[in-house]
């Protein structure tokens, strides 16, 4: 096609860079195989030059697009007309400080935020790209949706169905690799769930052949339409630092949509000219799932402008295959070892000069645990984020005086099975769940205190603890 459109999807090869309509159901680009962006003809759409347009719209709570934190940013997103957009109340998340993590970590007063994304409509940030996901679906008239998960996309588009009831939704899990919470939510909001033998990344492989097969909407994060709405993760997260860009984002990293998303917004707001410099990004792998890890810091993977020669990961995914190697981790949401967005997180660590760690399960609880003793209940997988910042202090890459923001993916509710562990007073239980994955303590534990039913003996152990 002719690039005459105002909106457009484009191949991310920049020795290929074909486009296509926003119409063509893709996944990856037909020409050369990589992955798409959602890209636009910004000379002739009249983008915002400030952020004050933003701000007015927030003023009109009644407007159903001004109170979703997703579509209050349709300026910066605009692949879709006014009357298209799909929104269940999605994004009304909370960016806030936290001394006692940030004490944790190793920062300095008033400069560790986390950013709760546990607050959207199924609990976790998944939500942010569904509503841009079903707004393209509706678009071209879809109606079935599928994906392959670990929980929190499955519950995720099955809200969007029962809520919407655009499209029928299909979700693929693997064999005991889906969290009771998570699945659930799934099975409560009505979607057909198809568990097959294997785990995330075989149910992936499985969903994009019957997607394709049926034509059914593909609403995993393969579908670029999801990571436009993540971008605005991080319109939130400027919005409620006043417009000021913070030093680093810190995401978890499992199938890297957010990792992408986010390099991407940083990319586009800085040609738009509405900021002048972009954060850095650390990238946090869990060490049972970090492919991720094992590619760019071990065997030098980049991107290299759009070069990156993608040997050592085909490499990499044979010798999983030849060991017979699957991810593990109690952080199930990370639990991933061929990430679909690998070239778009390569170019987002390149957009924002990124580092990627990887961190123990023992690490991971622990964060989790301060977390929670601040407020924000997160699941597993968000605790990574932290844990990986904790980390980056102590070499000394992360200062204690930057400003740093750790995205929290989900909510606690959504895996409550190892925080009971942690916290439990029953030793079986801890091993049985934890120790098994190395876990050795539970240096935070907040432990309950068992009582006779008697009031001397209650009163007691409240004077005593309380």
């Amino acid at each position: 096609m002719t690039r005459t459109d105002l909106a457009f999807q484009q191949c991310i090869s920049p020795a290929c860079a074909a486009t296509f309509s926003v119409e063509e159901v893709l996944t990856s680009c037909p020409s050369c195989g990589n992955l798409l962006d959602v890209a636009y003809d910004w000379n002739r759409l009249r983008p915002p030059t400030s952020f004050e347009v933003f701000e007015r719209k927030w003023m009109r709570r009644s407007d159903p697009s001004a109170v979703s934190g997703v579509w209050r940013f349709h300026e910066l997103l605009p692949f879709a007309p006014r009357e298209a957009v799909v929104t269940i109340g999605e994004g009304q998340t909370l960016l806030s400080v936290s001394d006692g993590v940030g004490a944790f970590v190793g920062m300095k007063p008033g400069r560790l935020h986390l950013q709760y994304e546990g607050l959207n409509p199924s609990g976790s940030f998944k939500d942010n790209g569904m509503a841009a996901a079903f707004t393209h679906a509706r678009m071209i008239g879809a109606r079935r949706a599928a994906c392959a998960s670990t929980g929190n996309t499955s519950a995720s588009l099955a809200v969007y169905c029962a809520v919407t009831r655009l499209m029928r939704g299909i979700i693929f899990i693997g064999t005991g690799k889906i969290s009771y919470g998570k699945l659930s939510q799934a099975l409560d909001y009505g979607a057909l769930t198809i568990q097959i033998a294997g785990d995330f990344d075989d149910a992936m492989a499985r969903v994009k052949e019957v997607s394709g097969k049926l034509g059914i909407y593909l609403v995993n994060s393969v579908n670029p339409f999801r990571l436009e709405g993540q971008k605005t993760i991080m319109y939130r997260v400027l919005e409620s630092l006043g417009w000021e860009v913070p030093d680093w984002i810190v995401v978890p990293g499992g199938n890297l949509g957010n990792s992408s998303a986010f390099g991407k917004a940083f990319a586009e707001l800085r040609t738009l000219g509405l900021i002048d410099r972009v954060p850095r990004l650390a990238v946090i792998n869990a060490a049972g799932a970090n492919t991720l890890y094992e590619l760019y810091h071990n065997r030098g993977l980049r991107w290299e402008g759009g070069r990156a020669d993608l040997t050592p990961a085909c490499h990499y995914y044979d010798e999983l295959d030849s060991q017979n190697k699957r991810a593990d981790t109690i952080a199930s949401a990370i639990e991933i070892n061929r990430p679909v967005n690998l070239n778009k997180c390569l170019r987002a660590l390149e957009v924002c000069d990124g580092v990627v760690r990887e961190v123990s399960e023992q690490e991971i609880l622990d964060a989790k645990a301060q977390v929670g003793a601040g407020g924000l209940g997160c699941e597993p997988a968000s605790a990574a984020s932290v844990a990986g910042a904790k980390q980056l202090v102590a070499e000394g890459v992360i200062g204690r005086d930057e400003r740093v923001v750790c995205i929290l993916t989900g909510h606690q509710l959504k895996d409550p099975t190892a925080t009971v562990a942690y916290h439990t007073t029953d030793q079986k239980l801890f091993n049985e769940v934890l120790g098994s994955r190395g876990v050795s303590r539970a240096s935070f534990a907040n432990r309950s205190v068992s009582v006779g039913n008697r009031l001397d003996e209650i009163v007691q152990a409240i004077d005593l603890y309380g």
